[in-house]
């Protein structure tokens, strides 16, 4: 009885939900939907906009019956809902802007978008963004980025890593085409396995994302998209060289077959033939890297059906140490990787239920739901082999890794959407470390998982709920929840929530083999646990009209993490020795930044960010703060360009807090206990012609490098010589030039 009266209040307060609202489709005259448009009450700020398929729900106003419809590029529409059958659709057709002559108007593309339909906080960095710098490689991708930190982990292998919300990369779950990736082994020296020219995209999501890509996300996600053959130019090229020694090409070819199948091969190859030592210690700033890499993807779709596969394989020989003495560092790798992806989809429209012609009112036969559905069917696998040498210490390791992934996504009506899927996930590791012994470390994880996925899309309320279950073959069954909301408070205010749970699996050697580089002896606890945490959410995006018809966006955000186990790296206990044990007490990791985006002037845009980070872990028994991690950070870049576009200007300023460091002796310390703030400036000139461009540039103009980030450099084979106490740069102004070009 309960049951059945709650049911008909459900019923009853949908229906009369449902009766007060406005609903629809906006379509322009050639029958195509367009996601964006603003729909508001006449004299009214209030209002929501269109989804990705052109619907759009707004709440009936008791002061006007007038609704306006506006999107650039389209001329305004009124409508009078006075004498409209609230359970009909109120479609609308825009028409496009009346063209003037004489006029041209040029609408440039940013190079970082906010998703504003998106229920999860996704930027998404195009390769106008990435052309701002350098960007030789995934690691140099995020310089003009406000949210991601990269720097070196130590001084003497060259590995760098990223952060994010004050946590290190490895609770960053790293995707290249929505597959998880850079995982294990690959993750020390990973984010130079990508080349720049080889990207279309980097999307950043903050906080635990969907759970139809794994578990691991707890402090965010990165995904890269990689050119796609069916979209790419036929040849482009480009070519790099720095004061440094460095030189990198980049060579890639697409080709279509015909309307249905096409194909790329990307070519990289880059090396180093200096040898830098600017301070003079005898002991190189950075290693020599010689790298080559290929790639070939295809593309097939036709109808309802879409094939893509895409294989690769890397060559990479890192060398560092003294200049002149016996202490060397050799890190040979070799890796090769595949997917493979299959698409269906189920329910499209038939043609004859598109518009055929312009401005006429659809009747109801042709608003009639028409329900969708996908299956993906995803695998991939890679091996990666590591031979390393620091000194007379060496690391073997090999990983081996298949992945599969089932999605069924499906349309339920016009609001809900549900995805169910299965993964499996299997990673074989083969590791020898050689200290004064050879002590070998294997283990093998099958990992298979079912999920869910709900997302509920209504007006200006979006919410996606996901739940997950993986079963570990060594750390057993775990879940992780997951809830994100969206709501759109006005047109111009949108607000986020989100909290879930992500896990990972310690992978202690396999992650941080760059430490041998140091002498401090590796103590290892036994049975590390499955590390846990969860993390929440709020994000505030607001759009601010500000001068001649410009709008400023303003994002607020802030992230809190609570680790319920983590697997301690600990540097502070004993200075000549690092330890490895479960966390013990409380960790967590608070975030906030607020960012401002807009443009000056014509051509000039600006990015304004601050961040606060406040990252503490119990140490030894004790929250102490989370040594080499910025309290702060701030950043401002400036980008312009000249009419018609032929030249662009950028500079971008990072301003880094200071922040501690591991504890030295007391008896005899040979560090500080604190690094200081500091700030780094980089400037690009781009020149372009028709088809081809050129570009100038200099990284860190004011000459700011860490001063002896070794310890005792001079003994590398003593129980002081430590490179692990990298806050900072370590190579001074360094200039460049380049050149791209494309068919």
């Amino acid at each position: 009885m309960k049951h059945s009266i709650l049911t008909l209040i459900i019923f009853l307060f949908s229906s009369v939900y449902s009766y007060s609202q406005i609903h629809g489709i906006v379509k322009d005259t050639q029958g195509q939907t367009i996601p964006g448009v603003h729909v508001r009450w006449i004299g009214e700020t209030v209002g929501t906009v269109t989804d990705k398929n052109g619907h759009y729900h707004i709440p009936l106003s008791d002061k006007t019956q007038l609704l306006v419809f506006s999107s650039v590029g389209f001329s305004a529409d009124t409508i009078n809902v006075v004498n409209h059958d609230l359970q009909k659709h109120l479609d609308v057709t825009l028409r496009e802007g009346t063209e003037l002559k004489e006029v041209t108007v040029i609408q440039r593309r940013k190079g970082r978008i906010m998703d504003r339909l998106a229920v999860r906080n996704i930027e998404m960095l195009n390769a106008h963004e990435l052309k701002k710098a350098a960007c030789c490689n995934l690691s140099e991708s995020f310089e003009t980025n406000p949210s991601v930190d990269v720097s070196y982990s130590d001084a003497a292998t060259g590995a760098k890593q990223i952060k994010l919300l004050g946590l290190s990369g490895g609770y960053v779950q790293m995707l290249t085409e929505n597959i998880p990736n850079l995982r294990g082994l690959s993750s020390a020296y990973g984010l130079g396995y990508i080349p720049g020219p080889w990207m279309e995209s980097i999307q950043i999501s903050k906080g635990t994302a969907t759970v139809k890509t794994g578990y691991e996300a707890i402090a965010g996600q990165i995904n890269v998209e990689y050119k796609k053959p069916h979209d790419s130019d036929r040849l482009s090229l480009n070519l790099f060289t720095s004061s440094t020694g460095r030189v990198e090409s980049n060579l890639d070819a697409a080709h279509k077959f015909n309307e249905y199948l096409s194909t790329s091969v990307l070519l990289h190859a880059s090396d180093e033939f200096m040898t830098l030592d600017h301070n003079k210690d005898g002991y190189m700033d950075l290693p020599r890297i010689r790298q080559y890499n290929v790639a070939n993807r295809w593309h097939y779709e036709k109808d309802n059906y879409t094939f893509q596969a895409f294989l690769r394989g890397l060559n990479e020989r890192r060398t560092g140490g003294q200049t002149d003495g016996n202490y060397k560092i050799g890190i040979d790798t070799e890796r090769y990787e595949f997917f493979v992806k299959n698409s269906f989809k189920f329910g499209e429209e038939d043609e004859h239920h598109e518009h055929d012609h312009e401005g006429e009112e659809c009747n109801d036969h042709d608003h009639e739901f028409h329900r969708k559905s996908a299956l993906s069917i995803i695998l991939s696998g890679n091996a990666h082999n590591q031979d390393a040498k620091y000194g007379v210490k060496a690391y073997d390791g090999q990983q081996s890794n298949v992945f599969a992934n089932l999605i069924y996504d499906m349309e339920l009506n016009e609001h809900n959407k549900l995805a169910l899927g299965g993964s499996f996930n299997m990673d074989m590791y083969d590791e020898l470390l050689t200290v004064q012994s050879p002590t070998p470390f294997k283990r093998t994880e099958y990992v298979p998982g079912l999920f869910a996925e709900y997302l509920f899309n209504y007006g200006d309320l979006s919410s996606m709920v996901g739940v997950r279950a993986d079963y570990n073959s060594v750390y057993g069954l775990f879940v992780s929840p997951r809830l994100h909301v969206r709501y759109n408070v006005a047109d111009m205010v949108h607000l986020r929530v989100a909290a879930g749970k992500g896990y990972r699996a310690p992978n202690v050697l396999a992650e941080n083999n760059f430490l041998l580089a140091s002498n401090r002896e590796l103590k290892i606890a036994d049975n590390l646990l499955l590390e846990e945490a969860w993390n929440y959410g709020a994000t505030a995006h607001i759009f601010v009209p500000i001068w001649s018809g410009r709008e400023m966006g303003l994002m607020l955000e802030w992230f809190y993490t609570n680790f319920d186990n983590q697997v301690v790296v600990d540097m502070d206990s004993n200075p000549y020795a690092v330890g490895f044990y479960n966390l013990d007490g409380k960790s967590y990791s608070s975030s906030f930044q607020v960012q401002a985006d807009f443009e000056i002037v014509r051509g000039l845009t600006a990015t304004l960010a601050h961040r606060v980070n406040n990252v503490k872990t119990t140490i030894n028994g004790v929250l102490r703060e989370k040594p080499l991690t910025n309290r702060s950070k701030s950043l401002i870049t400036l980008s312009y360009q000249t009419p018609k576009n032929k030249w662009q200007f950028d500079y971008t300023t990072q301003f880094n807090g200071g922040g501690r460091l591991p504890d030295p002796d007391e008896a005899k310390p040979l560090w500080e206990k604190e690094f200081k703030p500091f700030a780094i400036m980089n400037a690009q000139i781009t020149k372009n012609f028709k088809k081809w461009s050129v570009y100038a540039g200099a990284d860190n103009l004011t000459n700011f490098v860490q001063q002896h980030p070794i310890i005792d450099v001079q003994n590398p084979f003593g129980d002081k010589f430590d490179a692990s106490m990298v806050w900072g740069p370590m190579h001074g102004r360094t200039f460049y030039v380049g050149m791209r070009t494309k068919l």
